[in-house]
């Protein structure tokens, strides 16, 4: 807490702390209600989280969402929503979202440089709940060209995903990834590759996913008028006799500066995935920073400094879950299509199956912590998979039949052997050829009796069509090969506790007057779960939208 500062060097109606989706949006809003507005970002790119991310949103009874014809309606939006969030977030919380995010995704679409797409049949995650819709509700980013950001792009943070100089949509990867199975897959390669074409011939560097959203999030914002400064760090927050919080303290050019927030300030600076001392002291053990894929500024400086002011936490316990290989010497990578491929299972340090591999990935990681017993752990567990799946489907980023990486071979990451009784000495798992036994006995039959893989049609979204069960193959060619699953994260879920617009409570439910906040620094409004593509960064920007409206209300 720091005594205001009189007079303060620079002076604006909102200041926003931090330059994902987020405090992108927080910003546009700003300037779209015709407030002063300045995002101040920790590090040296803007972008956040949402740049490394897919881009996706998930806000249900959209406008895309209606010219698509999917019949979503609020009241069956309300009812998935009861169905898997429950009343984990309070009901004002949640139906201020129903409101906030399809008027947030009208008004974008209208006033700025944003633009989404729907993605046919990306299911919802848990379609077959009450509300649930196997056609999905989600919608990503248009493609965009890379150059319309001109000096602005230099500081843009770069994904670096393995694409081969590809671009591609969800939809896309979708079919993608059973390019050598599909007819649906060898159409959309040859899309895809002359979407690269034309790009090499044009010269454009076309951008999609989170890349796409973030670039069109900071050409809007420029185009309105907004100030960004980068490599500034939150240092403090500035209140006034009667706690009301009226600007921040930040480092910039290497010296400590004040700026006056005269109508708020929004906290949108991320969770605390980078930060040992917090994840060891609140989220579920073992637990690593090595695992998270958030951006790396995300310390929890925002969280502390609210809390010094007596702000309210929740859920931080959660992260939206991500089950990774963490490869020595390189970033994570998040399976999220690779766990429903046929011919590939996931077992415990016993060598023993312990969930449907295909759940929801977020869920998958719950299960990872749910089912970690003495004797048979789970962190890490073994994801295993035959010679034949491995020449048939996209895995890790590697192409079908790609080699595995030298340094997974030398290293010891990668496990191989030609039987499955060998591969189970190998990861020291004895009973992993009693598990593949019965597990291959499902495969021929084309139901999993234990963990139902392959049931929901979530499951079957990322599978093989051309198979009776799209998720289930026999593991019977060798070589065979295993790889440590590890229970990462893509943002932690615990924040400060909001209400529906966003204002930041203190325990007894007041609000903190002036405080704002939104994204992974507030507690999650899908509160233990994670309900589709998307429901990070739809709430992030809905939210950020509503409190922005706020501050514009009360300042007449």
């Amino acid at each position: 807490m720091t005594e205001p500062t009189d007079p303060f060097e620079y002076e604006y109606d909102v200041v926003v702390v931090g330059s994902g989706a987020a405090g992108l949006a927080a910003a546009i809003t700003a300037r779209l209600r015709g407030l002063t507005v300045l995002v101040v970002e920790k590090t040296d790119r803007y972008g956040g989280s949402t740049a490394l991310s897919g881009g996706a949103v998930w806000v249900p009874g959209n406008f895309h969402l209606d010219r698509a014809g999917t019949a979503d309606t609020r009241e069956k939006a309300r009812a998935y929503l009861d169905a898997t969030v429950g009343d984990r977030v309070p009901r004002s919380r949640t139906d201020a979202y129903l409101t906030h995010g399809p008027r947030m995704l009208r008004e974008f679409h209208d006033r700025t440089e944003v633009r989404f797409m729907y993605t046919p049949g990306y299911p919802d995650y848990f379609p077959e709940a009450q509300g649930g819709m196997a056609q999905g509700r989600s919608v990503e980013p248009c493609i965009v060209d890379f150059r319309r950001l001109g000096e602005l792009g230099r500081d843009m943070r770069r994904a670096g995903l393995p694409t081969y100089g590809l671009t591609m949509t969800s939809y896309d990867f979708r079919f993608l990834n059973m390019a050598g199975r599909t007819w649906a897959g060898r159409r959309t390669s040859v899309k895809v590759g002359l979407r690269a074409l034309g790009a090499l011939a044009t010269g454009r560097r076309l951008l999609s996913l989170g890349e796409a959203l973030v670039a069109r999030l900071r050409l809007s914002l420029d185009r309105l008028g907004g100030d960004l400064w980068l490599s500034a760090p939150l240092t403090g927050l500035v209140t006034d006799a009667s706690g009301r919080v009226g600007g921040v303290r930040v480092t910039r050019a290497g010296r400590e500066v004040a700026v006056a927030a005269r109508g708020g300030v929004v906290l949108a600076s991320g969770g605390f995935s980078h930060d040992r001392e917090l994840r060891e002291k609140h989220l579920p053990a073992p637990t690593s920073t090595a695992w998270t894929h958030a951006s790396e500024g995300q310390t929890g400086d925002a969280l502390r400094l609210a809390g010094e002011l007596g702000a309210a936490t929740d859920l931080m316990d959660r992260v939206w879950g991500a089950p990774s290989l963490c490869p020595p010497g390189g970033r994570p990578f998040f399976l999220v299509a690779d766990r429903g491929i046929p011919g590939m299972l996931i077992v415990n340090g016993a060598g023993e199956r312990y969930a449907n591999e295909a759940l929801p990935y977020h869920a998958f990681v719950d299960r990872m912590y749910a089912a970690d017993r003495p004797g048979a752990r789970t962190v890490p567990s073994w994801l295993v998979l035959d010679a034949r799946s491995k020449a048939r489907y996209l895995f890790a980023g590697l192409l079908p039949g790609q080699p595995f990486p030298k340094a997974w071979r030398e290293s010891g990451f990668l496990k191989q052997a030609a039987t499955v009784e060998e591969l189970a000495r190998e990861i020291s798992a004895p009973g992993l050829p009693a598990a593949v036994r019965r597990f291959n006995g499902f495969a021929e039959r084309g139901t999993d009796e234990d963990f139902g893989r392959g049931d929901s049609v979530y499951d079957r979204y990322y599978g093989d069509p051309t198979l009776p069960n799209p998720n289930l193959a026999p593991l019977d060619k060798g070589p065979f090969h295993a790889v440590p699953v590890h229970p990462g994260d893509i943002g932690t879920k615990g924040g400060l506790v909001t209400d529906g617009d966003g204002r930041v409570l203190r325990e007894d439910s007041t609000p903190i007057e002036g405080l704002y906040a939104s994204g992974n620094c507030a507690a999650a409004a899908m509160g233990e779960t994670y309900p589709g593509p998307g429901a990070t960064i739809g709430p992030a920007m809905a939210f950020s939208w509503a409190a922005v409206n706020a501050i514009a209300a009360d300042r007449g």
